[in-house]
């Protein structure tokens, strides 16, 4: 098997030794996938992480065995939502694609000895490379947040004495209704 690299973020690496520390044992799908992927990590701050590399709540596009490409949340867990909006890092393939980066790919073998090919094609969406452009944004228009100065020009009719109509018995006190 080739030399693997598994680049994740120090919280993606935290979150996968806890589901190693759970498994149920050899018997558990995902305790060589946790096994490879925690030997081969190099592990990045989440300010360093490229943003081509699939994290956890990165939504990619990845193909199975050359098949049509299927876009996908990672995420923690299963999630309530669009059915086939989430693809968990507790399942083989879910697992699979967290820590790649666009083009490499990731064998995964089942029970029965069948090996499939995952590929990751595109990190559409990453989070962290997203906190990190918002940041740049604000701090880039930080002197921009400065209030902007105007100049008010009053009517010609704005000193005028505003007229208001009176009553026929010159009472002009409109009453609880006008409120």
């Amino acid at each position: 098997m080739p030399t693997e690299t598994c680049i994740l973020t120090t919280k993606d690496l935290t979150i996968l030794e806890v589901m190693r520390e759970r498994c149920l044992g050899r018997d558990d799908p995902l305790a060589p996938i946790l096994k490879r992927k925690i030997e081969s990590a190099l592990v990045v701050f989440r300010d360093d992480v490229r943003v081509n590399v699939a994290t956890l709540s990165s939504r990619v596009a990845f193909r199975v065995d050359g098949r049509e490409p299927d876009t996908r949340i990672l995420s923690h867990d299963r999630m309530n939502g669009s059915a086939g909006l989430f693809l968990p890092i507790t399942t083989p393939r879910g697992l699979a694609l967290l820590g790649l980066a666009e083009g490499e790919d990731f064998f995964l073998t089942d029970h029965e000895g069948r090996e499939e090919r995952v590929v990751l094609e595109k990190v559409h969406y990453q989070p962290e490379a997203a906190r990190r452009e918002r940041e740049a944004l604000s701090s880039s228009s930080a002197p921009a947040q400065r209030k902007p100065s105007l100049k008010l020009v009053r009517g010609a009719l704005y000193n005028e004495p505003r007229l208001v109509p009176a009553g026929s018995d010159d009472f002009d006190d409109p009453g609880p209704s006008a409120a």
